[in-house]
């Protein structure tokens, strides 16, 4: 029983939409297949099998049992590494059966590989997001995420089923039947919709919990369902906002369900989590008096950039062509954004066939926004700490962010030539800016190992990581 008053609580009509398995269902669109039942893989270097997937279908994932975001080698498409994860399966405890082993191979020849492309996943979702204003004006929708946002319906919801005998809850539950009914006749595409009379959590949570696994694809929670659906969230990490660590330090203090976080001691939470804790509490009991119309738009602590590279590199050579050109590329982000670092963090993870542990360190340098300067350090770190190993991963971050018109000037540095050199950083990007990033390069960009004119042709960061924030 909530000690929680609802109706002092804020009540709105909020749907929140999930284009289902997005990027590959919008491949599948392009060929005439079923999004539904094609098994379809999105994967860099698709043309040969191999690299990251990076997104698949619904029959995909329940065939293979893969998510998004993975290797090929940990797909079973060829003999030595299906027989290796049978042996891994029966390891655990799980035993296949003759037939579902023959449902793998028989999908494993079906399954279509193809390459990203994110202008065409873009052009879906402007368009998208057109077909919504026709249900509510633009400042009522909310992009979540490229393939997922909230609507605010409360407005427009009489203006769409004007019926006075049917109840709000029933209005928007036709509402949302007429959005997923336009989605798909326009794109072919499949939403999921969680709707909710009350809150944007309560859409949200009912989106994850229950409309992702309806066959209508459709769910309405409302302060009402919070005791029968809320609290019988058991694992903690299915409830939004809350994370493996944060599920950690909950688990510390006893709260093992939803159930137990909703009749926690809201002090003790606080004592215990800072304000996090009573939020997590209120958001325990279905409240939420967030307002979708002024979202919380936290301060940047860090800028950087990651990338998992298409191949391991193993010549020193070859890895600090590409740390220099994520430095400089990170760089750039900087000074967009007028703001110089004082420090610089470095992640280097090693192939799967490495024994290495991968290497995190960063240092304090001097507050600088110059390529010069950052290039450096960035190389020095990774010099001191790597002892060889075939590379796969690299990221880099700037932190400890200041207003860019802070200066330093140290006796050992020639105060000129840094002015200098900030001066054509600055003009650089300008032509950058203009013409595109590869229109000034550097001589190393013509080396094998070199990533920077791959990544150009990327937009977002997405597929293995492209040019993110620069074009």
């Amino acid at each position: 029983m909530s000690l929680i008053d609802y109706t002092r609580e804020p009540h709105s009509d909020i749907a929140f939409f999930d284009i289902k398995s997005f990027y590959a269902s919008v491949e599948c669109v392009e060929r005439g297949l079923n999004p539904l039942t094609t098994s379809l893989c999105v994967m860099s270097s698709a043309a040969n099998s191999k690299g990251l997937i990076l997104a698949s279908s619904p029959t995909f994932k329940r065939v293979f049992g893969k998510d998004n975001v993975g290797r090929v080698y940990d797909l079973p498409f060829d003999v030595q590494t299906r027989r290796y994860q049978y042996q891994r399966a029966q390891q655990k405890g799980i035993y296949l059966s003759p037939s579902q082993i023959r449902e793998i191979e028989s999908w494993a020849k079906r399954t279509l590989f193809v390459p990203p492309r994110m202008a065409l996943y873009i052009d879906r979702n402007l368009k998208i997001q057109r077909l919504l204003q026709n249900f509510a004006p633009g400042q009522d929708i909310y992009p979540y995420s490229i393939d997922e946002g909230f609507i605010d319906l409360t407005k427009s919801l009489n203006y769409f089923v004007a019926s006075q005998q049917l109840s709000r809850r029933h209005k928007l539950a036709l509402v949302a039947n007429r959005i997923q009914q336009q989605i798909w006749r326009e794109t072919g595409l499949f939403a999921a919709i969680g709707m909710s009379n009350a809150n944007p959590l309560l859409a949200k949570l009912a989106l994850d919990n229950e409309a992702k696994k309806s066959p209508l694809l459709r769910a309405n929670w409302s302060y009402e369902d919070v005791p029968m659906k809320v609290w019988a969230i058991n694992d903690l990490t299915d409830f939004w906002g809350i994370g493996s660590r944060m599920a950690r330090r909950l688990n510390k203090m006893g709260i093992q369900t939803i159930y137990d976080l909703a009749h926690a001691n809201p002090d003790e939470l606080k004592r215990e989590l800072g304000i996090i804790g009573v939020q997590l509490y209120f958001h325990a009991n279905g409240v939420d008096e967030s307002q979708l119309g002024r979202p919380y738009r936290p301060k940047s602590k860090a800028i950087g950039n990651s990338q998992i590279l298409p191949r391991d590199y193993h010549h020193l050579h070859e890895i600090e062509i590409v740390l220099a050109e994520m430095a400089e590329q990170v760089a750039i982000r900087l000074r967009r954004a007028q703001l110089k670092a004082t420090s610089v963090s470095l992640y280097v993870g090693f192939s799967k066939t490495a024994s290495h542990k991968s290497i995190q360190v960063q240092c304090r340098i001097t507050p600088t926004q110059a390529n010069r300067p950052l290039i450096r350090c960035v190389l020095s770190l990774f010099r001191q700490n790597y002892l060889g190993g075939p590379v796969r991963q690299i990221g880099i971050r700037y932190g400890g962010l200041i207003n860019e018109r802070y200066h330093i000037y140290s006796l050992f540095e020639d105060s000129d030539l840094m002015d200098k050199e900030t001066q054509l950083d600055h003009a650089v990007d300008q032509i950058r800016q203009r013409f595109g990033h590869v229109a000034v390069l550097k001589a190393n960009a013509l080396q094998e190992g070199s990533r920077v004119r791959e990544r150009s042709k990327l937009i977002g960061g997405h597929s293995a990581g492209g040019l993110e924030g620069l074009n």
